[in-house]
């Protein structure tokens, strides 16, 4: 999988984050727009309904005031309501005041005589649409009239473009904002998963390096060994050489299988007490025998009781690659030192060797699966071969375990691999 499918599935997966939001954000427009639109609507007719029955109390104040001497204002003529057209007719729609009314504004109030009230919407002149109201009414000498009040329903239009002008820049504003914060959480999606394809094509061709080193070696011990008649000892060394081969290329499978069921299937790691020293002083005693083939003094310094949680199998695992590599990495005439104690809360384990040491530049790099320090991958000095995949597995081990596993120079020369694991609560070594 390349790096171009990837940036399609970020494209792909930040287009479906503005979709899903922006279909989220329409859904939520159109229902916010719909309860608002009615509830503008509302308020409307609400205002002409009150327009109204301010209309009615001017129509009983002039009915009562119509018999007094002298000049008496018109309390209709007098009521003017902003926005609002009123109108006073009689119940055959004969406009009182104004004395002129249109005929739809008549029609409607002859509707409201019979009906007792009515409200409705007129296309006007212009594509401007009229709300009306009427109500029929008794004055207190029981003369019934009608009362009518007509808006304009451009303020709401006025009203809806603004709130769909705010709700559009907040929208807008909000599928920046997603589109900007979406391609940050694909990046930090996406980002784990580009480094696993990265990490599993170099570990592809790391491990195919691998393999076809001991694989190459084999093919041309055979076809060397086939090529002429030779005697009993010529064909022994051959299969001794594709033996030792065979067997390196099975401990390189053996731990690609470790650390990708490690990865796949990750084992629940068996919680007994046990004893770090314990398990240390055994290991070391299988040390002892490869460095004393190589020329290489393994010794135990100073030892204290060391309990810990956890699976012996995979500790001593650990403990046997720590040991392994010490004893590779030291020259012939050196010697290993393996040291166990508590500090604290933690049961510690030294491993410290007398060879070249690891380069600073180099420390960061390797617990990296088949890292040896040289490009070339030479085998390792002491003569033995390695599959670069030791301290991955150990680490992987340390993890499992709550514990800790670190590499760092020592005085003087060589390299201190240190490894803490939590103190188990024991109270006494189990007799």
């Amino acid at each position: 999988m390349s790096s171009t499918p990837l940036r399609r599935v970020r494209r792909r997966l930040t287009t479906w984050y503005l979709a899903t939001f922006g279909a989220i954000l329409l859904l939520l427009g159109g229902g916010l727009f719909v309860a608002i639109r009615h509830q503008f609507a509302s308020e409307l007719d609400l205002s002409l309904r009150d327009a109204t029955t301010e209309l009615e109390r001017a129509a009983a104040i002039r009915e009562s005031e119509a018999g007094l001497a002298g000049h008496v204002v018109d309390a209709v003529d007098e009521l003017h309501i902003p926005d609002r057209s009123l109108f006073l007719l009689h119940l055959d729609g004969t406009p009182i005041r104004p004395e002129r009314a249109d005929a739809w504004i008549q029609a409607a109030g002859r509707e409201a005589a019979s009906q007792g009230t009515i409200d409705l919407d007129h296309e006007g002149i212009g594509e401007r649409t009229l709300r009306l109201h009427a109500g029929r009414f008794a004055l207190p000498t029981g003369r019934a009239l009608v009362a009518v009040a007509v808006a304009d329903k451009i303020e709401l239009e006025d009203r809806y473009a603004s709130l769909i002008a705010a709700f559009g820049a907040a929208a807008l504003a909000a599928l920046v904002l997603v589109a900007a914060a979406g391609s940050v959480l694909v990046g930090q999606s996406i980002g784990p998963i580009e480094q696993s394809v990265e990490q599993m094509r170099r570990f592809v061709a790391d491990a195919a390096h691998e393999l076809r080193t001991p694989l190459s070696v084999l093919r041309n011990r055979a076809e060397i060994a086939l090529q002429q008649p030779r005697d009993e000892a010529g064909y022994v060394a051959a299969l001794a050489g594709i033996e030792a081969e065979s067997a390196r290329l099975a401990r390189i499978v053996d731990d690609l299988l470790t650390l990708a069921r490690a990865e796949s299937e990750p084992r629940a790691v068996e919680r007994t007490r046990i004893f770090l020293d314990d398990i240390v002083l055994d290991a070391a005693d299988a040390a002892k025998v490869v460095g004393e083939r190589l020329g290489v003094v393994v010794t135990v310094g100073e030892f204290e009781e060391a309990p810990i949680e956890g699976d012996p199998h995979l500790v001593r695992q650990l403990v046997m690659i720590l040991l392994d590599n010490a004893v590779k990495f030291t020259p012939a005439g050196g010697a290993v030192t393996v040291r166990v104690g508590r500090d604290g809360s933690a049961s510690i384990l030294r491993v410290i060797d007398a060879g070249p040491g690891i380069p600073p530049e180099q420390l960061p790099h390797v617990f990296e699966r088949f890292y040896r320090g040289d490009p070339a991958r030479y085998r390792s000095p002491a003569g033995t071969s390695g599959s670069g995949l030791g301290l991955s597995i150990a680490r992987w081990i340390a993890d499992a375990h709550g514990a800790t596993l670190t590499l760092d120079p020592a005085e003087g020369g060589g390299t201190v691999a240190t490894a803490r694991f939590p103190v188990a609560a024991v109270p006494g070594r189990p007799g």
